[in-house]
């Protein structure tokens, strides 16, 4: 069991995951650690350096190059590549289109999670992601599954995209984010699915305060001595 305090959430593309995990780290002071964020930066890599990602030579190859940091302000995290701050680029459509196949490689996912274990060992730490629960920290003290109905993802994504100036369709969003369920719960590694002791938080219907209290509600028992 590790002895730092890990609240691990994990749940579908577009639900949210990074907004309350950002919330819950700056309330509680833990570290937060945005694991989507890593696999979009390697995708980002391997779109620069067009990477074949059928190829296991030029994969495990392209990993060796790969350098990931995060660099923390105001509990806001900005990750780097190989120093290069691309906090904004790994949001753009062209790596959601290819983030789900890269994080669905082997040699991919077993460096994540190396990395991400590191980081749990000395820290209070909120991470989210797709397999935190049942393969990152199987023994996190608490587990959070994030859903929300498929629609209602769509829009926030959209949004989202729309306000940075991207040239998309609701209807691309919601094809996209179905596909990226379809990959992420279909994969061989690791595959999205909710640990048996998670709590479900649907998000459908709530708003960002709403699902924070709800988060906070349930950690609050395990803080005593933690932090």
């Amino acid at each position: 069991m590790n002895k730092n305090l890990v609240v691990a959430i994990d749940g579908y593309s577009s639900c949210g995951k990074s907004t309350l995990a950002k919330a819950l780290a700056r309330k509680l002071h833990f570290i937060y650690i945005d694991t989507g964020a890593m696999y979009r930066a390697v995708t980002l890599y391997f779109l620069r350096n067009r990477v074949d990602l059928t190829s296991e030579v030029m994969v495990k190859e392209a990993l060796k190059n790969i350098h990931l940091n995060f660099h923390f302000q105001n509990y806001q995290s900005h990750i780097l590549l190989n120093d290069e701050d691309v906090s904004d680029e790994i949001r753009q459509m062209e790596v959601s289109q290819q983030v789900s196949e890269v994080s669905a490689i082997k040699a991919v996912r077993t460096e994540m999670v190396s990395q991400q274990q590191r980081m749990g060992k000395s820290k209070n730490i909120v991470m989210d992601g797709r397999d935190i629960g049942t393969t990152v920290f199987p023994d996190a003290q608490v587990k959070i599954f994030m859903t929300a109905d498929p629609k209602i993802r769509a829009e926030r994504r959209f949004k989202e995209l729309a306000a940075k100036g991207e040239n998309i369709t609701l209807e691309e969003v919601f094809e996209n984010i179905a596909h990226r369920d379809y990959l992420d719960t279909t994969r061989k590694e690791s595959p999205l699915t909710r640990a048996h002791d998670a709590i479900i938080l649907d998000n459908t219907e709530l708003t960002e305060e709403e699902q924070l209290s709800f988060a906070l509600e349930k950690i609050t028992p395990f803080l005593r001595d933690k932090i």
